[in-house]
């Protein structure tokens, strides 16, 4: 902070190129005095919390399907190749197709973009569950769902996690950068008209609050899966410590 305030002081950057950080809070405390600052930002954590959701779920599901069966695991595999490498961003121009410049054409992109994340990380708890647990759930003549239940669900949670952390991240910068190029509503639009406006400081700003924004989802969900596998070793080790 006092570097940014110090530099363009100091005349080694021009303030119309990087204004001095008093001006960034003083335009920042400007905008959350508007309401459509506050619109913004709750369209951009519906439109990330939304496309996280649907992505982790539709992840998990066909990751135990997919990864349970390995026939199926073999029909896919070149598939899931093939589409996970594609950047989201290269769907913008379908996403404004079908969906013009509504919140549904940021979705699409979270979706996709979240949704990889999770599977492939399921795919990989899946297969790593103990042959041998598996072999006796199924002399034991266990049903399907408790397979999934007792043996295979403990194994790949805490894969299902490290999707799930990766996935919010994936899904925020998707929706900012959606909102940004697309012109769907939220704080990217409102950085992308501060910055066609001139209004450099309130561009900077918005910034800062995305970033604030992603600190803020790391935390939550580093929280969430200190909670959620706080019986796992790993957990107990880094709580210990």
């Amino acid at each position: 902070m006092a570097l940014a305030e110090a530099v363009p002081r100091a005349g080694l950057v021009k303030e119309r190129f990087l204004p001095p950080f008093s001006d960034m809070v003083s335009a920042l405390a400007d905008e959350a005095g508007t309401g459509a600052f506050w619109r913004a930002l709750l369209e951009t954590l519906r439109g990330w919390a939304i496309g996280l959701a649907v992505a982790t779920a539709a992840g998990v599901v066909l990751g135990v399907v997919i990864g349970g069966l390995p026939p199926v695991r073999a029909a896919m595999a070149s598939t899931i190749e093939f589409l996970r490498p594609i950047p989201s961003v290269a769907l913008i121009p379908l996403a404004v197709l079908l969906y013009g410049t509504t919140m549904r054409a940021t979705l699409l992109l979270v979706v996709y973009a979240s949704f990889w994340q999770v599977l492939v990380q399921v795919l990989y708890g899946v297969r790593d569950v103990d042959p041998v647990a598996r072999e006796t759930a199924r002399s034991y003549r266990f049903r399907t769902l408790t397979q999934v239940r007792t043996v295979l669900w403990p194994t790949a949670l805490p894969y299902v996690m490290t999707g799930f952390r990766l996935a919010a991240a994936v899904a925020l910068i998707l929706e900012i950068t959606g909102e940004l190029v697309i012109g769907s509503p939220g704080l990217g639009k409102q950085i992308a008209v501060a910055q066609s406006s001139g209004a450099v400081a309130s561009m900077y700003a918005l910034v800062i609050v995305v970033g604030l924004i992603g600190v803020v989802v790391n935390v939550i969900v580093r929280a969430v899966e200190r909670r959620v596998l706080r019986w796992h070793p790993s957990v107990r080790r880094e709580v210990v410590s």
